[in-house]
């Protein structure tokens, strides 16, 4: 598979999607491993967030100040026609170049970035609501190492949370977890 940050978002949407899709309305309240976020309220924010990257993308600015709008009507369905949208809008000529964001990050750290969001977010919900959640391997070399690069300044900008330990044998996406402040093995109440 190629390295390109479209195809990368294609193989995490692809996973995430499914979650999102199998969230029942029962489930929204439930509590994540992000500890801060339910069911719905996560789900809502990764809802953003990919919005939000398809115009950082473009290399137009984008509000995260903003609170997310609220689950409503065919949700599901909408987040998976943004995820077609954000990859359509990674895979445009320049998306990863030069920079993007008022932060004045690399676009390709930018693409990295959103990547990670679906790829952890989606396990989050997964866990949350027992769904199965087995990102790609592929994408764990390039989010592993922009995250890593990443966590301190997450963690002072209270994105991440502190790391969490883990056996040093610990598969790739459980230490990737364990590094933005996720216990790998956090189960739902």
């Amino acid at each position: 598979m190629s390295d390109k940050i479209s195809r990368l978002l294609e193989a995490a949407a692809d996973r995430t999607v499914t979650v999102v899709r199998g969230i029942t309305d029962e489930q929204l309240g439930a509590p994540t491993p992000c500890s801060e976020y339910d069911v719905r309220a996560l789900a809502a924010h990764l809802l953003q967030v990919v919005v939000n990257f398809q115009a950082l993308a473009a290399k137009k600015e984008a509000d995260f100040g903003v609170p997310p709008e609220p689950l409503e009507g065919a949700w599901r369905e909408r987040f998976a026609e943004e995820t077609v949208r954000l990859i359509d809008a990674w895979d445009a000529p320049g998306a990863e170049e030069g920079t993007s964001g008022a932060m004045g990050f690399p676009a390709r750290t930018v693409g990295a970035m959103v990547l990670g969001d679906l790829t952890v977010h989606g396990w989050d919900l997964a866990r949350a609501t027992g769904q199965p959640y087995e990102p790609a391997g592929v994408l764990l070399d390039v989010v592993g190492e922009e995250f890593r690069a990443l966590a301190p300044m997450g963690r002072k900008m209270g994105v991440f949370g502190e790391p969490v330990p883990v056996a040093e044998d610990a598969s790739p996406f459980d230490a990737l977890l364990a590094a933005m402040g996720r216990d790998p093995g956090w189960a739902r109440p």
